[in-house]
């Protein structure tokens, strides 16, 4: 089983939904974040003034499936949250070792099903 952990951008939530959706993932929790990567913040302005965003919202989106829908869950994320942009976010890829139904108490790829 794989954790697909993606740092998106807020406004490509919905296309990312739906895009997961047509994928077939087993379940989804999505968390608002704030963060920044190599261009520590951006420079806005407002009224004539400028002022420094160190931390810019973001959408972390998480998922366990099975190895076998994991490469499909990434090519999803991939295609549905792309801008070209600075600041399109990240993937992130983990082993996991179990994972329990509390309910049912099924192990495994049946605990996610």
């Amino acid at each position: 089983m794989k954790k697909i952990e993606a740092i998106i951008r807020p406004e490509k939530l919905d296309g990312v939904r739906v895009a997961l959706e047509r994928s077939g993932y087993p379940g989804i929790t999505i968390t608002d974040i704030e963060g920044h990567g190599l261009q520590k913040g951006t420079i806005q302005q407002w009224r004539g003034e400028k002022y420094k965003v160190d931390f810019l919202p973001k959408i972390k989106v998480e998922i366990v499936a099975t190895n076998e829908d994991s490469e499909k869950i990434i090519q999803a994320l991939l295609q549905s949250a792309y801008t070209g942009a600075v600041g399109d976010g990240k993937i992130f890829i983990y082993e996991v070792e179990e994972a329990v139904r509390i309910r049912t108490r099924e192990r495994g790829e049946r605990a996610l099903v």
